[in-house]
């Protein structure tokens, strides 16, 4: 596939599954060990990631887009390593953060859109043309000129989405992606992502919008308690959470 054909990657037919190895993973953040040893290795269409804060979700998703790397251990993604291969990483696996303001960057939309794909070597004039199409992909075709602190939240959300997707990813990682959004702002960016032919692995504490993926991995102080279907973890998920009471200072 060359350059120029990248935004229609995510429109796809079918999604296909992205490798997810971690072999022996160790990663301690200051004084707290994340995870101590931990391995799996799964294929990835649409995935969830459940558990508790604190239990690692996030730090998982750092390791597959190799924005951390392991003390010990080694995490691949389709065979290579996101953290030493930074520009492929970057390439192909796009991240949207749960605070938009911590991606977003430059004061236009078309300047968000472009500065990735101008880093990755694309020209001026092809970056501005992949970005019109992109736009023009999600249905808001008028917004090049937009000033981003004058997009409305969920304004702000999309456009994070897109950026992510600008390069033509093969998988997306959603971290919270859409935590505090109104339900019918929530529900519109889900049903978009559901339309998107990419591989996704997205953390969240909302039980329906885990619900929606196709497998889940519930992950329990650090380690994968279990993987299956929603069907399967949510029940055992929901009783485990529910019958927890926690003492003040554990909350």
């Amino acid at each position: 596939m060359s350059r120029s054909e990248t935004p229609d990657r995510f429109l796809e037919a079918e999604i296909t599954p992205a490798r997810i190895r971690f072999e022996d993973v160790s990663l301690k953040l200051e004084d707290r060990v994340v995870f101590d040893g931990l391995s799996l290795d799964v294929d990835v269409s649409r995935t969830g990631l459940v558990g508790r804060n604190g239990a690692g979700k996030s730090q998982f998703l750092r390791l597959v887009a190799g924005l951390v790397k392991p003390d010990s251990g080694n995490v691949t993604v389709n065979g290579f390593d996101p953290a030493a291969d930074r520009k492929r990483a970057t390439t192909e696996i796009g991240f949207v953060f749960q605070n938009p303001e911590h991606g977003l960057l430059f004061p236009t939309v078309l300047e968000e859109l472009t500065f990735g794909l101008k880093a990755h070597g694309m020209g001026k004039r092809e970056a501005e043309a992949q970005a019109h199409r992109i736009l023009a992909r999600f249905g808001v075709p008028g917004w090049p000129d937009r000033l981003v602190h004058s997009l409305s939240q969920g304004q702000k959300h999309l456009l994070c989405l897109m950026v992510a997707l600008a390069p033509g990813p093969g998988l997306l990682l959603l971290d919270e992606a859409f935590a505090g959004l109104d339900l019918p702002t929530e529900t519109s960016l889900h049903r978009m992502l559901s339309r998107l032919s990419v591989a996704q692995i997205a953390a969240s504490h909302d039980l329906a919008a885990l619900a929606r993926n196709d497998s889940l991995i519930w992950i329990d102080a650090g380690t994968v308690r279990t993987t299956g279907t929603p069907e399967q973890i949510l029940p055992a998920y929901r009783d485990a959470m529910e019958g927890r009471i926690l003492p003040p200072d554990a909350l």
